[in-house]
């Protein structure tokens, strides 16, 4: 399956509007450590002295232990692996937001630990290893079981939610990273020049510019010119 494709189409699309999170993805590792260092510097980071005091309190301790990050990680990139168009989610460093919002928001806490542990117990009952030590063949197999179900398994119901978490957690901070945002060819806000509606557009109404309106309106090299009218209404060269 491709799941990079599918997550990005729901992101595209507008409807994982019902799967991200509220709230922004931090600053990259480098840039944290210099905003919210000892000394701190609340406007450049632009917080509020309150607002700064608490990051730099979620910030101090990771919320993952060592193991966990470390299959957080595997996890996060089979959900987004790196392909020819971008790199993977840890490379897009979503494990180290998905630890952020452990903090941040703590109600996903339970579900991501216990996932976790839940994860690597199954792995263990069907290949005597955790799930990070498991083949990459192994790994997808048994994800594929909690990603498309036919049937729910009763006893996998809170793996199918875990499972739906880390990957909508997975896809906000993926999505909302400079490396995401680049792979969805998001532009932003980009200055252009406005040369008129299109032609087929125009063809379609039964419409046509006159060579005195395109010769007024349509001239990229004024467009700083404010318009102005005369007193009989008529439209004259800026």
């Amino acid at each position: 399956m491709d799941r990079r494709n599918s997550l990005k189409t729901l992101v595209a699309g507008g409807i994982a509007g019902g799967l991200l999170i509220h709230g922004c993805n931090p600053a990259p590792k480098e840039e944290s450590s210099a905003m919210m260092a000892e000394t701190g510097n609340s406007e450049a980071y632009g917080r509020t002295p309150e607002e700064q005091k608490r990051d730099q309190a979620l910030m101090k301790e990771p919320f993952f232990n060592a193991h966990e990050m470390a299959t957080l990680t595997v996890l996060c990139d089979l959900i987004i692996p790196a392909d020819e168009v971008s790199g993977s989610a840890s490379e897009a460093e979503v494990p180290a937001f998905i630890d952020f919002i452990m903090k941040d928001q703590p109600g996903y806490q339970n579900t991501m630990r216990g996932g976790l542990m839940w994860l690597d117990h199954q792995m263990l009952a069907m290949h005597d290893k955790t799930f990070m030590d498991c083949t990459p063949e192994e790994q997808k197999a048994f994800l594929d079981k909690l990603a498309y179900p036919k049937e729910v398994d009763p006893a996998f119901q809170s793996g199918i939610r875990f499972f739906n978490t880390a990957r909508n957690l997975t896809a906000t901070g993926f999505f909302t990273s400079k490396l995401g945002v680049k792979d969805l060819g998001y532009v932003g806000n980009t200055p252009n020049v406005w040369d008129g509606v299109p032609q087929e557009v125009l063809d379609k109404h039964g419409l046509a510019y006159d060579e005195r309106t395109l010769a007024v309106c349509v001239t990229p090299d004024e467009r700083e010119v404010q318009a102005e009218w005369d007193d009989d209404g008529n439209l004259k060269r800026g």
